[in-house]
């Protein structure tokens, strides 16, 4: 087996998300220090829509008023030099709002949103439609059809910024096309699940290769789809940001729904929760490399990270350091993953899963029809509670065919505690490499100060074709304690071997890991 590389990412210890939020961060391509806001802008434009209860529903429910900042947000972006912002402000009479469709963001400009002002997406579908037609439907086809709110192509040394918000609006009614006034985009979303169609929904921000995109202070909430997807970039710093969905205009707090609406009972729902907010994954890459999250907040209804890989020198390089997540299915590699993915450092992360049935802490994912070769992942200082997947490394996520096979080598966790679930305990744990169809592709793992509280998390059962776990898997234990270490058994015939032993030692502290999202974002229900 090869030795695992580590990266010098944080000499963290004491209390997970200690550090001050303006300290560098150490990643695989050098020191990165907290972005500075841009020195010169271009253009200030002041507000002149006033929010109810954070939202403007009651402004656009006429589509053709559906976007009335979009040409002139344009064109500033467009007329302002390279290395200079379009800054959005406050109107002289507390005015807080813009209401927007598509913006295109050009090379060397920073889109600029201050604190207090919020930037809302057009509801209507025709706004977003790239020609396909089917933009705000669920349709059978796979082929996507909306274009997302901030679209930046081949951009260099552009970014979002700022204190303020992009709302994506995905609770609200949608105001054209076929499900006019009739479902709003989380209620198309919710097909998926229904009917096993395609939700045709637009995404907040695309970054596509491109080079050096910052993303500074804002937030990012409520999307249709994905909040932030970015693949074939070079070059990706988010500092400081939040992704929430749904808000507090769109549930009650605690996600508190009554009974009977939300959009598993009722269409159009009036109350969403996490789990009925489907395909709103926080932060996405694909094939990308010098990628920075830190000092982060993300709560979803998927996905908080997910690191894809289907195209080019697929991504490597990765750094996601001093981060809060709440509601979401993981910090996730996969599950395309055939292109490869090398050198993914997590360091100081806190996890609290609500004791949602989805939520996950560490996960890679892939299976036989898009798998490849995941190696070099470290993770460390890990902070994590009321999750009821707390550890996956999975080869068998779908039961796709295929001949792209996975395989995971050289994975660490260590300094990791897990404070338990009331609802879930110590949850479930999935270790298995890829043994079948002529393969032997074990998954090679450390597990070195793994520590969980009151009950041990037990393993998942076979599924998707795959064996009973833990299967063809190399564990190296130590040398600092692995609290279930006793159940994991050698077995030649379901291919797992164990070297090292598991010690003894104090798990990390996360008496002071855990911070309400809403001390940090006030439209947060959490």
């Amino acid at each position: 087996m090869s030795p695992i590389r580590f990266f010098p990412i944080l000499a963290v210890a004491g209390l997970a998300n200690a550090h001050a939020a303006g300290t560098p961060v150490s990643t695989q391509w050098g020191q990165v220090s907290e972005p500075a806001f841009p020195a010169t802008v271009c253009s200030t434009l002041a507000a002149t829509l006033t929010p109810v209860n954070g939202s403007v529903d009651s402004l656009d429910g006429d589509p053709s008023r559906s976007q009335p900042d979009a040409s002139l947000i344009q064109d500033k972006i467009n007329a302002c030099p390279a290395g200079q912002a379009v800054r959005l402000v406050a109107g002289s009479a507390g005015q807080t709002a813009f209401l927007s469709g598509p913006l295109n963001l050009k090379s060397g400009v920073t889109l600029w949103i201050d604190t207090g002002v919020t930037l809302f997406a057009s509801r209507s579908p025709k706004d977003y439609d790239n020609g396909v037609g089917t933009c705000g439907t669920a349709t059978k086809s796979s082929i996507k059809s909306c274009k997302p709110l901030i679209l930046a192509d081949k951009t260099a040394q552009s970014g979002v910024v700022g204190g303020g918000i992009i709302d994506g609006r995905g609770g609200s009614v949608v105001t054209s096309g076929a499900n006019a006034n009739m479902r709003t985009w989380w209620d198309v979303a919710w097909q998926n699940r229904t009917s096993g169609l395609n939700q045709q929904n637009p995404r907040i921000l695309q970054i596509q290769n491109g080079s050096n995109f910052t993303l500074h202070g804002i937030t990012l909430q409520n999307s249709p789809n994905f909040h932030i997807w970015a693949y074939g970039v070079t070059g990706l710093t988010a500092w400081g940001i939040k992704i929430l969905t749904p808000s507090l205009a769109y549930t009650k707090n605690g996600y508190a729904c009554p009974a009977g609406t939300t959009p598993d009972v009722v269409t159009p729902a009036t109350c969403f929760t996490p789990d009925t907010a489907v395909n709103t994954d926080g932060f996405d890459t694909g094939y990308s490399s010098k990628v920075l999250l830190a000092y982060s907040y993300i709560s979803v209804g998927d996905d908080h990270v997910a690191i894809k890989s289907s195209s080019g020198a697929g991504a490597h390089n990765h750094t996601y350091a001093h981060n809060h997540f709440y509601y979401g299915h993981a910090l996730s590699i996969g599950s395309e993953t055939n292109a490869g993915v090398s050198n993914i450092a997590v360091a100081d992360l806190t996890v609290d899963g609500f004791n949602s049935g989805t939520s996950g802490g560490l996960r890679i994912k892939s299976d036989q029809s898009r798998g490849g070769a995941v190696s070099n992942v470290s993770y460390s200082q890990i902070c994590m509670r009321n999750v009821s997947q707390p550890l996956t490394f999975d080869p068998f996520y779908s039961s796709s065919k295929g001949s792209l096979y996975p395989s995971f080598t050289n994975i660490a966790v260590r300094n990791f505690h897990d404070l338990g679930s009331s609802k879930y305990a110590g949850g479930k744990l999935t270790f298995s490499g890829y043994a079948i169809n002529g393969q032997n592709n074990p998954l090679a793992i450390t597990l070195d100060d793994v520590v969980f509280d009151g009950t041990q998390p037990t393993f998942t059962a076979a599924h998707n074709g795959g064996p009973v776990t833990p299967a063809a898997t190399h564990f190296t234990l130590g040398p600092g304690p692995v609290s279930f270490a006793s159940s994991i058994i050698t077995s030649s015939s379901n291919g797992v071997s164990i070297s090292g032993t598991a010690g003894s030692g104090s798990a990390v502290d996360c008496s002071s890991a855990f911070v309400p999202f809403k001390s940090v974002l006030t439209t947060s229900p959490i």
